[in-house]
């Protein structure tokens, strides 16, 4: 009875479970999950069609893969416009504090479907890009970038003022201060919340399909139009979305083990 508990409940909360617990927990709870889905299928009477879909396998794997090259380089200049913002909010120079807190506020209190219709009939007409993909990273970039700003600027105020002046007191440079003291502790409690916002970006890309960009969710939805299958159009799609989101909760997870041992 002993062994079986030690599979099932933890002594500790903050203890790590062994990874045999972790794999049996998953397959029983897949199995649950497996068989809650089959007996709805099977009350609900659907034939599935996957003959229908796999003849436009090569559109959803175009899909796919633009998803992804939209989603990296979003990321990287959401991560860039983060930062930028999240030091303007910290600045003793006002209007920069002004100018990051209207558009912090801007983009996360508008819909993001809002802002990628005004942003590409307006803005983007107004500045001349004419290129959908470009403007659909640009929305992206900028939709991410503040909620990026918020999280590190919330990371940095977390760290308290005695910690930089003990190493002050000790006789660290302001360089060994952010590299030994201030940046370990910001990038432990900023990866969580990170991570969460890589893969809401992620997902949120497929808003981008109504500006006629064909990433993924455009293309289900079109194999939808034309076989009328919508379980099985869809069903690679939460699939595909799942294959990009879960590496990142992995890597995190690494590096935020990593960090607090360095810490």
């Amino acid at each position: 009875m002993f062994s079986l508990k030690r599979y099932f409940l933890l002594k500790n909360p903050s203890d790590r479970p062994p990874r045999g617990a972790i794999l049996l927990n998953f397959t029983i709870i897949f199995i649950f999950l497996a068989i809650f889905i089959i007996k709805g299928f099977s009350i609900l009477d659907y034939d599935l069609r996957w003959d229908n879909v796999y003849k436009y396998k090569d559109n959803l794997l175009t899909g796919f893969y633009t998803t992804i090259v939209l989603s990296l380089i979003s990321l990287l200049f959401s991560v860039i416009i983060g930062l930028f913002f999240g030091v303007f909010g910290r600045s003793r120079f006002l209007p920069l504090r002004v100018v990051s807190k209207i558009y912090i506020e801007i983009i996360r209190g508008t819909p993001l479907i809002v802002q990628i219709l005004i942003f590409f009939y307006v803005v983007a007409n107004f500045i001349g890009i004419d290129n959908r993909y470009v403007a659909g990273v640009i929305i992206m970039s900028f939709f991410s970038g503040a909620y990026i700003a918020e999280i590190i600027r919330a990371g940095v105020d977390s760290i308290g003022e005695t910690q930089r002046e003990t190493a002050k007191a000790i006789g660290l440079s302001k360089t060994q201060t952010y590299r030994y003291i201030l940046f370990p502790q910001v990038l432990t409690r900023v990866l969580p919340p990170l991570a969460g916002q890589f893969a809401s970006l992620i997902k949120d890309s497929s808003l981008l399909s109504i500006i006629a960009i064909k990433e993924f969710t455009m293309a289900a939805r079109e194999i939808n139009a034309n076989t009328f299958s919508t379980i099985e159009s869809y069903v690679p799609l939460a699939v595909g979305y799942l294959l990009l989101t879960i590496p990142i909760s992995i890597l995190t997870g690494y590096l935020e083990r990593k960090f607090k041992y360095e810490t």
